[in-house]
This record gives C-alpha cells, sequence and structure tokens, in this order.
C-alpha cells in the first residue's frame, strides 16, 4: 500500500513543481517586459512580480520539488531492484538537470530584484522550453521504460512539440512586433 501512496503524492508533486516552474518563467517574462514601461508603472509592476515570483517559488515549486523527490525515494524504497533499470538512471539524470533549473530560477529572481538581470522577455520565453522539453522525456521513460519506442510515432510526437515551441516564439514575435508598430502610429499621431 506504501508504494500507492507515495506514488499519488509523486505525482501530486510533480503536477504542483512544474506549474510553478513553467509561471515562474512566465512571470520573469513580464518581469523584464516591465523595463519597457513608464514610471510609475515601471516600479509597481516589477515590485508586484518580485513578490509573485517569491510566493511562487517558496509557496508552490520549492514544495513541489521536494514532495517529489521524497516521494520518488518512498516509491525506490518499496522496490529497490528498479535501481538496476537503465531508463531509471535516464529519468533521475533529467531529474538532476530539472533541480539545477530550478536553482538557476532562484539565482535569475534575485538577478531580477536587485535589476541586474539582462535578459528579455524573449530569451526567457525560450527559456521556459526547458521544462516542456525535460517533462516530455521524463513521462515518455516512465511510462516506455527500457522499451522507449523510436518509430514513426515517437518523431511525429517530437515533431509536434518542435511545432508547439515554434509557434509559441512566432506568436510572441508577433505580438512584439505588433506592439513596436502600434507605438510607432502612437507616436507619429502624437508629432502631429
Amino acid at each position: 500500500m506504501a508504494y500507492y501512496w507515495f506514488k499519488a503524492f509523486h505525482l501530486i508533486g510533480v503536477v504542483a513543481w512544474f506549474a510553478g516552474l513553467f509561471y515562474l518563467v512566465r512571470l520573469f517574462v513580464y518581469h523584464a517586459e516591465a523595463n519597457q514601461e513608464p514610471e510609475p508603472a515601471q516600479s509597481i509592476l516589477k515590485n508586484q512580480y518580485e513578490i509573485m515570483e517569491k510566493r511562487l517559488y517558496s509557496i508552490i515549486t520549492t514544495p513541489g520539488m521536494i514532495v517529489t523527490v521524497v516521494c520518488a525515494i518512498g516509491l525506490i524504497s518499496t522496490e529497490p531492484e528498479i535501481l538496476k533499470s537503465g531508463w531509471l538512471h535516464i529519468k533521475m539524470a533529467i531529474v538532476l538537470l530539472l533541480i539545477g533549473y530550478h536553482h538557476y530560477c532562484k539565482r535569475i529572481m534575485k538577478q531580477l530584484a536587485k535589476g541586474e538581470c539582462q535578459w528579455t522577455g524573449q530569451q526567457f520565453r525560450a527559456l521556459n522550453e526547458a521544462p516542456t522539453i525535460m517533462l516530455v522525456l521524463i513521462v515518455l521513460l516512465a511510462v516506455f521504460k527500457n522499451n522507449l519506442p523510436l518509430d514513426i510515432t515517437t518523431w511525429v510526437v517530437f515533431g509536434l512539440v518542435v511545432a508547439m515551441v515554434a509557434s509559441i516564439q512566432l506568436y510572441a514575435k508577433k505580438r512584439r512586433q505588433d506592439k513596436e508598430k502600434l507605438a510607432q502610429v502612437e507616436l507619429a499621431s502624437s508629432a502631429e
């Protein structure tokens, strides 16, 4: 029965952790783009994003990571022979990368709070794709284990993920260009 409890809370932890990571970097996008706003809006927005980032990281994202890792250790303790599985070693390596990403986000939060971060909103949008890729790999490994299919279906799914990432980037670029055009129109109309 312990296995099922660990598994249930492991999945809950994964959902909370990834939700937090996805939203945290989205807040970084808004935080970076607040630099383009005039004062006092810029200071107000940056202060609000800083508060939101800290709360999200401390109340949802980090506890989600801790629950995920602790319950994974619990799962392994119920079936120690699973440590001999190659797929689990790959999954654990990806999770270690994800933990590094998690802590890197904390570093970015501190830089944003000090006004020392030079990243653009577009760069943060690209950074936000890293946990998506890791999530896909982790889920595929957990589901297929040592039988990960490398047939046409796998490549179609991979292609869909790449297309999704590309479409998000293109949409962000279009929004940025539209905003720049609107600013030029407003500037031209105020000059008249």
